[in-house]
């Protein structure tokens, strides 16, 4: 997936499909609620809590799909080229954490 592709699919989705965008303050309240059923699947699937028979139909990947798209449309919406900020992230980490993580003994 093209991160740049992405934001102008979500665009284009906005203007097919959609009126407008929600505004930023409605759509950070969103990612939220999002964010939290992601959490709600992965505390129950792999954590230590039972899963509820009603959550385990439930589909991790389409709940991270809807976290996704709406970290997109912020994107959009705040005019952030969201390719390059992931990409100069990951110079930023790969530079940083290389040798702290292959040096960390908790993770030997």
């Amino acid at each position: 997936m093209n991160i740049q592709n992405a934001q102008l699919d979500v665009d284009n989705w906005i203007k097919e499909h959609g009126v407008r965008y929600f505004n930023e303050l409605t759509n950070m309240a969103q990612l939220t609620e999002e964010v939290g059923e992601v959490a709600r699947i992965i505390a129950r699937r792999y954590g230590e809590q039972s899963e509820k028979e009603s959550d385990k139909n439930k589909d991790l990947g389409e709940e991270l799909a809807d976290v996704v798209f709406v970290v997109l449309c912020l994107a959009n919406q705040t005019g952030i080229n969201l390719q390059d900020a992931f990409d100069k992230k990951m110079d930023l980490k790969s530079g940083r954490d290389h040798d702290r993580h292959h040096n960390n003994e908790k993770l030997k």
